[in-house]
């Protein structure tokens, strides 16, 4: 087994090895992974935090070995917390990073950083304001960035900087925690879950105070939610079908 260290800023996780394969996440600066498999230009790997797995190309990560993967994942994680940052690398070169990048491996990569950083665990009513960090970021599939993110990486990233851990696609973070009978048993920090015409849960937002919540749908946004699901008043319909309510914390 081989292991890695992403060392930018953030690197495209496809879901075949190339690319034009379509992106299925992101693999943010200070991220740990094994690799699976490795080919002469892409590896295929797997998330310590979440356990996604995909492929990456070769040139963007640093490999590692068992002993340094095994030191450096014992070590509490600590996130940047401003939406845009910066580290200094050995050479004195400026690399940007973003809110929920992993900094306590900046040593390790003999990189500095500077700015604003978290790593306890917050209390629940911290959520939505961390949410909010992110209003009016732009919907991109496979995101998890302010500059491009989905509706399933915006909810994994605002509990990860709360020190809460969620799976990384709505349908896995649906079966986390424990279900909610009605709206009115939810606090702002739940999670409600929507599923399609199929029955396939495919879209997950965080409830806010007086039934809005807040998710990701063409931009973080926030709408109103009912016992339907997502109501938008820029349409005058709803767009979203409520499928369960879950609590995590």
């Amino acid at each position: 087994m081989k292991y890695g260290l992403c060392n930018l800023s953030v690197v495209p996780l496809r879901i075949e090895a190339s690319d034009a394969s379509e992106l299925v996440s992101q693999v943010l600066y200070g991220e740990l992974f094994n690799v699976l498999e490795q080919r002469k230009k892409w590896s295929r790997i797997r998330l310590h935090f979440d356990g996604y797995e995909g492929w990456i190309d070769n040139k963007q990560f640093l490999l590692i070995s068992e002993e340094e993967y095994n030191t450096l994942r014992k070590n509490k994680p600590v996130y940047a917390t401003d939406l845009v940052d910066i580290v200094t690398t050995e050479e004195n070169q400026l690399l940007s990073i973003f809110i929920g990048c992993q900094i306590n491996n900046c040593e390790f990569l003999k990189h500095i950083f500077e700015g604003k950083s978290i790593s306890e665990k917050l209390p629940k009513q911290n959520l939505t304001s961390t949410a909010l960090t992110y209003l009016n970021s732009p919907y991109m599939w496979g995101g998890k960035t302010p500059f491009g993110i989905d509706c399933s990486g915006f909810t994994q990233m605002v509990y990860k900087l709360n020190g809460h851990k969620l799976l990384r696609d709505a349908s896995q973070q649906a079966t986390q925690g424990e279900a909610l009978s009605f709206i009115e048993e939810s606090e702002p920090g739940d999670l409600a879950f929507f599923d399609n015409a199929e029955g396939l849960i495919t879209h997950v937002g965080i409830i806010m105070e007086d039934n809005h919540i807040i998710h990701a749908h063409g931009k973080v946004r926030i709408d109103r939610l009912d016992h339907t699901g997502i109501f938008n008043y820029e349409v005058r319909g709803h767009t979203h079908k409520l499928r369960v309510i879950k609590r995590i914390v």
